[in-house]
């Protein structure tokens, strides 16, 4: 009897074991505690804007943006916006919302992402069936490289049409700031102080276009690689700056070998963590 009882328990031990290693993902609160997606909506439905940190070749995060975004269609007027769309696609976008291009004519007009079809498109057709504004948000990518290349000073040289897709000139950047002190430590010099600049400079025109395209009463979702708003900085930081009234809610993408428990470096990174088995498949 006392044997089968000691299989029974390792037994069970066994099933916890595999049961905790085949978890894909836990939600946490910014202190680390385990959180539901119900409790993630519910604080959604009360901010002004919402950043949703991703990692772009994530399936859950994709999922759980899309379950997010039609779980908030019932609460305010929502606004949908994105770093994948540059502020130059916006006419096109919008006419194919508008239903006046279809789907070839926006891939052979726009700049979409490899991953656009199977991660982004989801979003895009609950904006074109509910009738919701999507804004490109991010700098075109060959003005930013511009800065990579030259600095801010690049930008001087842009024609007045260029220059209404990125955020007004000149651009507040603080080198001293978390977000952008990294880059530079992390890449051990290479790329120069240019570097952390190529990536405040998408930063602040994303916030401009947010901010520029947000009604009071409205909710903005915002959807970007995690690194544009962890740590309450980047994107979230030149919001802040313009307009601190306003409520603001992050999220944020990990991947650890174990999600079941939130490691201590992915801690306080967002109001939100999707913490994600470093084993999930990629969507490329």
């Amino acid at each position: 009897m006392r044997y089968l009882l000691i299989i029974s328990i390792l037994f069970a031990v066994t099933i916890n074991l595999h049961a905790q290693k085949t978890i894909p993902y836990q939600l946490f609160d910014a202190k680390g505690k385990k959180t539901t997606f119900e409790k993630m909506l519910s604080q959604s439905a009360k901010a002004d804007i919402i950043l949703f940190g991703e990692e772009h070749n994530n399936p859950i995060a994709h999922w759980l943006q899309l379950e997010l975004t039609k779980g908030l269609l019932n609460t305010k007027p929502l606004i949908l916006s994105a770093e994948m769309f540059e502020a130059d696609n916006q006419e096109v976008l919008n006419q194919y919302l508008a239903d006046t291009i279809d789907d070839k004519g926006l891939d052979s007009l726009a700049r979409l992402w490899k991953n656009y079809k199977t991660d982004y498109k989801p979003l895009v057709t609950i904006a074109k069936e509910n009738k919701l504004p999507f804004v490109a948000a991010n700098i075109p990518r060959k003005f930013a490289s511009k800065v990579y290349k030259s600095g801010f000073e690049a930008l001087d040289s842009l024609t007045n049409e260029e220059k209404k897709w990125i955020a007004p000139l000149p651009i507040v950047y603080d080198s001293l700031l978390a977000c952008y002190a990294d880059i530079l430590k992390e890449s051990d010099g290479h790329g120069g102080a240019n570097l952390p600049k190529a990536q405040a400079v998408k930063d602040a025109t994303m916030a401009y276009f947010i901010l520029r395209n947000y009604k009071t009463g409205s909710l903005c979702i915002h959807y970007n690689g995690s690194y544009h708003s962890d740590n309450y900085q980047s994107i979230l930081w030149y919001l802040t700056r313009t307009k601190p009234e306003l409520k603001y809610l992050t999220i944020s993408t990990v991947s650890q070998k174990d999600p079941s428990k939130l490691d201590k470096e992915n801690l306080e990174k967002a109001d939100f963590i999707i913490c994600v088995d470093e084993d999930m498949t990629k969507t490329f």
